[in-house]
């Protein structure tokens, strides 16, 4: 028990150190991504952190089978390496003995990362995508920074405002551009162009609709490198602003779908993502049984000369089963259980590895005289 205990704890804490800077280096992609978005006005600085937090048992489910991967190794190179594994062979502590030992956490591992697969990961999507979709459901001018262009997600328009009001309701010196049809390029395209001193958004009560309303400015209409222009002057202009897209893609709609409504669904991409989430637990067990085979180290070449083909071995399970995953939502393969196919050649190649030592009968000393 007390070495149970041992391993246990050196096993916890460097699968807690390595998932950890493997969270930190997904994160902080993805932060700079969302955080690149806010700059440009595309995204609300309020939400950043919530979202983050949202996708968080996303970034996990598949951290930290590679962590607790990348842990064994570090943990049982280590005790090669000081010759402590050593010591515990010739105890008797045969690696048969060492892989159950191992199993155990693993096994805790593999129901942390089941439920963060099947109910807390689609979860946070759901609501991290809820955040996206009512912030996008906001108009462009929510977004707008000053002395910044913006374009209307349509891509029919291009707005400025040189300042805006406290409240964000009132904006100052505004330029807008209307381009015309987006993707038709006839010479017939009328292109407009406004600049008011103020604007200002309204919503009709009774349609819903948002106008942006201009003071005190010109419009010049007419057609590029031609002089029939028309230049009006008005103290008042309305303008219907463009109600953006808030359709979802397919996948994220997919991914955050509850596990239990996959399970009565019969369409092929929703059950190759079931198949998807039931076998992240499995690959924490079957990652376990190749992992103790491959921390065995030379004390003599140092415990990091395994770490990259250990990685690359790993690389090539996850994509394969990322690969099966896509080929059924693509339509290459039928069956969407076909996943299962890709654990087995892993694990029968974690036990050749064992190579059966350790899982032989370790031979009875003879008995001599004098012994009790």
């Amino acid at each position: 028990m007390i070495i149970f205990r041992y391993l246990c704890r050196e096993l916890l804490y460097a699968t807690l150190a390595v998932s950890a800077v493997l969270l930190l280096m997904v994160m902080s992609g993805r932060f700079v991504k969302y955080l690149a978005s806010a700059a440009t006005g595309d995204l609300s600085a309020g939400i950043l952190f919530p979202v983050m937090g949202y996708r968080l048992p996303g970034f996990l489910e598949v951290l930290l089978p590679m962590g607790f991967f990348l842990g064994i190794l570090l943990a049982y190179g280590r005790f090669y390496i000081e010759s402590e594994m050593t010591v515990l062979h010739a105890c008797g502590f045969s690696e048969r003995r060492l892989l159950g030992y191992t199993l155990l956490p693993g096994l805790v591992v593999a129901l942390v990362v089941a439920a963060m697969s099947l109910y807390f990961a689609p979860t946070g999507i759901e609501r991290a995508s809820g955040l996206l979709t009512a912030d996008k459901s906001r108009n462009e001018f929510d977004h707008l920074v000053p002395r910044k262009f913006v374009t209307t997600e349509g891509g029919r328009a291009v707005y400025y405002a040189d300042s805006l009001s406290d409240d964000k309701s009132t904006m100052h010196d505004v330029f807008l551009a209307e381009l015309g049809s987006p993707g038709v390029e006839t010479e017939s395209d009328r292109q407009t162009v406004i600049v008011a001193s103020e604007g200002v958004q309204q919503i009709d009560p009774e349609t819903g609709l948002r106008y942006l309303v201009l003071r005190d400015g010109y419009r010049y209409e007419g057609v590029p490198g031609q002089r029939d222009y028309r230049v009006m002057e008005f103290s008042s202009y309305e303008q219907l602003l463009d109600v953006p897209s808030l359709r979802r893609k397919k996948s994220d709609r997919i991914e955050s779908t509850a596990t239990l409504e996959l399970m009565r669904s019969d369409v092929r991409e929703e059950r190759a993502n079931l198949h998807w989430r039931f076998s992240l637990p499995v690959l924490v067990l079957v990652v376990t049984v190749l992992a103790v085979p491959l921390s065995r180290t030379n004390p003599r070449r140092g415990r990091y000369l395994k770490m990259i083909p250990a990685v690359l071995l790993y690389i090539i399970y996850l994509y394969s089963l990322m690969w099966v995953r896509g080929a059924v939502e693509d339509g290459e393969l039928e069956n969407p259980a076909a996943i299962w196919l890709v654990h087995p050649p892993f694990l029968i190649l974690g036990l050749i590895l064992l190579g059966g030592r350790g899982f032989r009968r370790r031979p009875k000393r003879p008995r001599v005289e004098g012994d009790r």
